[in-house]
């Protein structure tokens, strides 16, 4: 853990939130566009983390 910095671990807790959000969506309220909306912030997410420590 002491790899990672605090910002990088609450991006990750973030992306494990969206994806907990998106998946409600999905399964529980029945409004699959918007889980998918929501799930594709994630990736993005992601990017901009592998970019940003690319950068470095």
């Amino acid at each position: 853990m002491k790899k990672f910095k605090k910002s990088e671990i609450v991006l990750m807790v973030l992306v494990v939130i969206l994806i907990g959000v998106s998946e409600y969506y999905f399964l529980i309220v029945g409004e699959p566009l918007k889980a998918i909306f929501i799930g594709l912030w994630c990736p993005t997410i992601l990017g901009f983390l592998i970019l940003f420590n690319m950068k470095r």
